[in-house]
């Protein structure tokens, strides 16, 4: 796939865009400002991407020359071949980060995200789990330098989550997280195990873009809203107020609960952000159930029934199942190190979609 062309066309578009942002009509519309200038800094930075890529061709060739011209000094060449084989490695990355910038981006990649985390088989070994889970994206969020901001929660006896909702804000948060709705698995001695057996327990998780208001419309006959005294993690001064949430969207029976803010309204405007995330979910689900068949060839479709990985304590191994990908460092994975997991699954997802396309 020769990029040439691709990185001319960013490179243009950069200052295309550039130009459009300096125009007094577009200052004084916000909305068109902040349209153009999220595409101008996703373009500019491919641009950038694109020159640099060609730069690093050049010093290849350059070498290369060097290489196969019979009169150059023994040493040189030695030099020369050790500079091409680092140039080629970073020359592979910065091609598959252009390769993914010039195919058609998902319009959700760029969104925020409501993550569902729910206890499944195990009892309280998988709530114990989910807790893990809810720490290890908590961490690769703040790595990243997302924002994290707890909705809701069902603590369980010893520790863990039987369910932990939260939201995940940042740039291309989706894009990236996409790939972990499914069902995790854990393989490990409980501490409630007194034998030392190994058990297997399992936790789903659920990643969702979230729905902005234009997306869902809700309309306020369809939805019962109730009050009630808070309870988790909020503290002392909002377990005292009656500032818990819950509203029951009767067409289709869905139950959202907020208790994380002291305030009512602030509590009452997150779960109506579930909530709408929720509904556009269940819309997006029914209108690809037609392509069933293409879905399951794709990574990170949320379909939960899908067993996606598993993270073996006694070996110290996480197998992601969909690219037969085994890494033997778990805690680090754990700690939020989940680029080692993610990388290769964006790779991979790369590659079908250039294939789709003939590129």
């Amino acid at each position: 796939m020769d990029l040439r062309p691709h990185i001319e066309r960013l490179i243009t578009r950069a200052s295309e865009l550039e130009n459009e942002l300096a125009r007094p009509e577009v200052a004084s519309n916000p909305a068109k400002m902040q349209e153009l200038a999220q595409e101008f800094a996703r373009v500019s930075e491919l641009a950038q991407v694109g020159r640099e890529y060609l730069r690093i061709l050049d010093q290849v060739e350059g070498n290369r020359r060097i290489i196969e011209d019979p009169q150059s000094d023994p040493e040189l060449i030695k030099l020369a071949r050790e500079e091409v084989e680092e140039l080629l490695k970073r020359e592979a990355q910065l091609r598959r980060q252009l390769q993914m910038g010039i195919l058609p981006p998902d319009p959700n990649d760029s969104k925020d995200i409501i993550v569902e985390i729910r206890a499944a088989a195990g009892g309280e070994e998988s709530a114990l789990f989910a807790a893990e889970l809810y720490r290890m994206y908590t961490r690769y969020a703040i790595n990243r330098g997302w924002k994290v901001e707890h909705i809701d929660s069902s603590p369980s006896d010893l520790g863990g989550f039987k369910e932990v909702v939260f939201e995940i804000s940042g740039r291309d948060v989706f894009s990236r997280l996409k790939y972990e709705s499914g069902v995790h698995r854990v393989q490990r001695v409980p501490v409630t195990e007194a034998a030392g057996r190994i058990h297997t327990s399992t936790c789903t998780v659920a990643v969702l873009p979230e729905a902005e208001e234009v997306d869902v419309e809700i309309n306020p006959e369809d939805i019962e809203i109730s009050v009630c005294r808070a309870s988790g993690p909020g503290g002392q001064g909002v377990n005292t107020t009656d500032s818990a949430v819950q509203i029951l969207h009767k067409p289709t029976g869905l139950i959202v609960r907020c208790a994380d803010e002291r305030s009512q309204q602030k509590n009452k405007a997150k779960a109506l952000k579930v909530l709408r995330t929720r509904l556009l979910e269940i819309k997006r689900a029914e209108e690809h159930a037609k392509y069933a068949a293409q879905r399951r060839a794709q990574i990170g479709t949320g379909e939960r029934n899908e067993r996606i990985r598993t993270y073996n304590f006694p070996q110290n191994r996480v197998t992601d199942h969909r690219i037969n990908l085994t890494i033997y460092n778990l805690q680090a994975v754990l700690d939020g190190e989940l680029d080692l997991l993610i990388e290769p699954l964006m790779a991979h997802e790369l590659e079908r979609r250039l294939a789709e396309l003939k590129l």
